[in-house]
């Protein structure tokens, strides 16, 4: 039978957006079906987008060609760069945006982009053929064929929403749920597991006392996430600042009882980092004050994110709670919070492409593979559609490691770990964090991205340009010396001073007109040149020795000595690379030794 498609996309969330358009830009023709074309490109609970990590990984996905970026730029209302007045390799972008804003141009893309076809069908289940995807069933009755199917349904798999004593089907408040997908996914051999997220109230911004909270501003000279956005000039909106207190802790801690996370109604694990009000107040009886941020969802909308207040507490407990609140005291709830409980599969199921072992041309990519954030969603979106367009056209695909992005980080931490709770990327989760800066992205990447055709001449040609500059300012700094000195003082030795900056030589005529973005490169790879170079050897070093590949079929069974531990994850996962199989919990050195030596 002659496919209907290159690729069907299930799902338009951020991964299937980006799973898309990647495969799209490629020259594939794609289909994505989803439930409903007016929540397409939906921020489900915060309208933010980046934040520590996340940032840095918006920026990758940018300069790999993805849309994430430029999505955020263009709807944002408040940008803001995290951890400003820390280290390099903390600072992160983050952008409240528009979230009606954001919705439509994600959907007005898609509609727009070429090759893509955007329908709004039901997916019952997904059609195999010897060993292979090779299309998707409807509840329509109709058949859709392709030559690969990605999934990216969120958290909508047989997902249930929680509200006080209330428990009714659906992924979001008002939609349906996907069960029969999910039965459809188990039926193949695909182990899965129940997971839990939740979204807090929104209020009305009029009902806010402003004199009662703490204004929180966006940055006076805001920059884009996206290295292709030009003439950026925001109308930004302010956030606010308040905080819980003593009487709101009484308040959630006499209806405990009442709460689905502790009466056996909620059985899906949640995120231990972002964890709801009630949650906060029983395993912190010790802290009466938490933050809570105001932040609106869009111009056009009175409407308010009550940022820090997730709950699923009943109706009635949660507007008096509220109220316990600085600022919130006559609040008036326009949407309350809930909880949802969906079943995800486990990503260890997934080869480093995100195809799935079982299941030859079957992608998983987002929330459906245990993660939680819509950054995390779009990278795995953007790997998705980029490794399947690589395998049909024959082509190697696109690992990376842990030492060239976050992206790497991410999935090698997906298909390694045995999730016990929804995933967040966090800087502390990169041992090279210093190399994977917000700054240096499109440097690391952006070549990778224009070889996959998803980047134009123009941008890597502006990236080559202010690559070249670093370089050349760099190789200057390190050879003018500062002048009227008894000793030789190098400009890059002057720089180097923990209270300098380029400013500094700009002001006694010794720095050049540079762009900003080259300004602050340079900057940063000269003050941290040791670290960085530090890094890149050991880096190096470590790609040498953890490159060694591990045959699929590798016999475990025979390798003496191995621990009883180490070799039921080891068989479990399947690693494909002695640097995968190092990130394995519960593996030894020793093992680590044995495998390295039988390969050898």
């Amino acid at each position: 039978m002659t496919p209907d498609f290159d690729v069907i996309v299930v799902g338009a969330g951020h991964a299937g957006a980006e799973a898309a358009l990647a495969a799209a830009g490629s020259g594939l023709t794609v289909l994505v079906l989803t439930l409903n074309l007016e929540t397409v490109g939906q921020m489900s609970c915060n309208p933010a987008i980046g934040g520590v990590a996340k940032g840095q990984l918006v920026r990758e996905i940018d300069a790999l060609g993805g849309w994430m970026g430029l999505w955020a730029d263009q709807t944002g209302i408040q940008f803001r760069l995290l951890n400003a007045a820390r280290g390099p390799a903390a600072r992160s972008p983050r952008a409240q945006c528009d979230r009606k804003a954001y919705r439509t141009l994600v959907r007005r893309t898609l509609e727009t982009a070429g090759r893509i076809t955007l329908r709004p069908e039901m997916v019952t289940g997904i059609m195999v053929s010897n060993g292979a995807a090779v299309g998707v069933k409807t509840r329509s009755g109709r058949t859709w064929l392709s030559r690969s199917v990605v999934v990216t349904a969120g958290t909508f798999l047989a997902a249930v929403l929680h509200q006080g004593e209330s428990v009714r089907p659906g992924g979001r408040m008002d939609e349906e749920t996907a069960e029969e997908l999910s039965r459809s996914l188990a039926g193949l051999g695909l182990e899965k597991k129940r997971f839990k997220t939740g979204t807090p109230p929104r209020i009305s911004g009029r009902s806010i006392n402003l004199a009662a909270v703490t204004l929180q501003p966006g940055d006076r000279d805001p920059k884009p996430f996206s290295y292709r956005t030009e003439n950026f000039h925001p109308r930004q909106l302010p956030c606010y600042l308040t905080r819980t207190n003593a009487e709101t802790n009484r308040v959630v801690r006499e209806n405990l009882h009442r709460a689905p996370l502790y009466t056996g109604q909620i059985r899906g694990t949640g995120p231990r980092y972002c964890p709801s009000l009630e949650v906060k107040v029983r395993q912190f009886p010790e802290k009466t004050r938490h933050p809570v941020f105001l932040e609106p969802e869009g111009y056009d909308t009175d409407e308010v994110y009550v940022n820090g207040f997730a709950t699923s507490l009943p109706v009635d407990v949660q507007e008096k709670a509220l109220r316990t609140v600085a600022g919130l005291e006559e609040v008036r709830v326009l949407r309350h919070g809930y909880a949802v409980e969906y079943d995800y599969f486990p990503p260890w199921q997934l080869k480093p492409t995100l195809e799935t072992r079982r299941v030859a041309n079957l992608y998983l990519a987002g929330q459906v593979n245990g993660t939680s954030g819509y950054e995390e969603a779009a990278g795995q979106g953007l790997l998705a559609g980029i490794n399947l367009t690589l395998k049909l056209k024959n082509r190697p695909p696109l690992v990376f490691s842990r030492s060239q992005a976050y992206l790497g980080v991410l999935i090698s931490d997906l298909t390694t770990m045995d999730l016990q709770e929804p995933y967040r990327l966090f800087t502390s989760r990169a041992e090279y964090r210093l190399l994977l800066r917000a700054d240096n992205a499109d440097f690391r990447l952006m070549e990778t991205g224009w070889q996959l055709g998803l980047i134009d001449e123009r941008t890597r040609h502006r990236m080559l340009q202010q690559r070249e500059a670093v370089t050349a300012e760099l190789k200057r700094l390190r050879k003018t010396c500062l002048p009227g000195l008894k000793e030789a003082v190098s400009l890059e030795q002057y720089l180097r001073r923990p209270e300098k900056a380029y400013r500094d030589l700009e002001e006694i005529g010794q720095g050049r007109r540079l762009e900003e973005r080259v300004r602050e490169t340079v900057e940063i790879e000269t003050k941290y040149a040791g670290y960085l170079e530090q890094d890149r050897v050991l880096a190096e070093r470590m790609a040498a020795e953890m490159k060694m590949r591990i045959p699929e079929k590798f016999d475990y069974g025979a390798l003496t000595g191995l621990s009883s531990e180490g070799r039921e994850k080891l068989e479990k996962f399947r690693p494909e690379t002695l640097e995968a199989a190092r990130r394995l919990d519960g593996l030894r050195a020793s093992d680590l030794a044995l495998i390295f030596l039988r390969l050898r």
